[in-house]
């Protein structure tokens, strides 16, 4: 039996979030007045790698509410995610496992999402079977509703995956010419440099699609509710591309658990029709990607993104190297 690996971060705490009441006065002031009613109550979510305030908040007539909000100046990019955010969430098909976008408020002085509150919780590491099950199922039909993108979503014009690939998915190749450090990849990595990097450049066929997929898919974005039903959260980066990709993205942590996940990504129904090394593709590409990025300075606003896309990295490129037989320093 192989070797499982828990991540070093504590994913219901991985974000330093302001509590309701250090929100600025104007700002908790006008999300009440939208609400039609005072704030009583409110729980500050944990999870994710934001900075801004994300929670459910509770009214005086009970009414529970699903809030997202990022102040501008301060917190410009966030607030940015969040208007695009806003724009996807409104479009979603009704179809989809995702809570419903209720409203917006977007200022030059913030932005604010209210969602329809789920009870639920997200699965915390490690993948237990039935949250796996769970979270696989739903994103099947979210995939299968995203196959057919609705006019309403294709006008908005998307990004497109395969963008990213000579930008951000093709770091081993970068390494190996001279234009990314060769220090964010381990030595033994660096021994299947060239295999590596001829997996990477099929990205470039393989990741042009016109359904769409999530693009950011884990486990601190997916909702288990009490009744059992899954759904899926933070759309702000849906994109053009084959939804293969984003159920290797979810395997991930789910393979660091010990889970068959070869088998799991050959029954998954959006590897149907996916090239015979999609998997290793994918792979290959996630590891780059998550190695390369958490040698990058630490950010103040998430002092756990790093630790997290480290450990990514580090299971994405086991599996690989598990698959095609590779040496590594836990093998020899």
């Amino acid at each position: 039996m192989r070797a499982t690996s828990q991540p070093p971060i504590p994913y219901a705490r991985t974000a330093q979030r302001p509590q309701w009441a250090e929100l600025p006065a104007v700002l908790r002031e006008a999300i009440s007045a939208r609400l039609g009613a005072p704030v009583t109550a409110a729980h500050t979510v944990g999870g994710g790698f934001t900075p801004g305030f994300v929670g459910v908040v509770e009214t005086a007539t009970g009414e529970r509410s699903f809030i997202k909000s990022a102040l501008r100046p301060d917190q410009d990019v966030i607030a940015d995610f969040y208007a695009t955010e806003a724009t996807v969430s409104a479009r979603l098909p009704a179809a989809l496992p995702a809570a419903r976008l209720r409203w917006t408020l977007n200022t030059p002085s913030y932005v604010v999402l209210c969602f329809d509150a789920i009870d639920g919780q997200m699965p915390e590491p490690p993948w237990q079977p039935a949250a796996l099950d769970t979270a696989l199922d739903t994103w099947a039909r979210a995939a299968a509703v995203l196959a057919a993108p609705p006019p309403e979503l294709v006008a908005l014009r998307l990004p497109r995956l395969i963008d990213h690939v000579p930008v951000i998915l093709q770091q081993w190749t970068a390494v190996a010419h001279g234009t990314a450090p060769s220090a964010a990849m381990p030595d033994w990595a660096l021994a299947q440099l060239p295999a590596l990097t001829a997996l990477e450049a099929k990205a470039s066929r393989y990741l042009d699609a016109d359904t769409l997929t999530h693009l950011d898919l884990r486990a601190d974005n997916v909702i288990i509710d009490s009744t059992g039903r899954g759904w899926i959260c933070d759309w702000n980066w849906l994109c053009h591309g084959p939804a293969w990709f984003d159920t290797v993205g979810m395997l991930v942590g789910a393979y660091a658990g010990g889970h068959d996940t070869d088998r799991l990504f050959a029954e998954h129904p959006t590897s149907q029709g996916a090239p015979s090394d999609a998997l290793d593709v994918a792979l290959a590409a996630f590891a780059g990607y998550w190695l390369e990025h958490a040698c990058r300075p630490g950010h103040p606003g998430s002092p756990h993104i790093r630790p997290h896309q480290r450990w990514h990295g580090e299971q994405a490129l086991a599996w690989l190297a598990t698959r095609q037989g590779w040496p590594t320093p836990t093998s020899t």
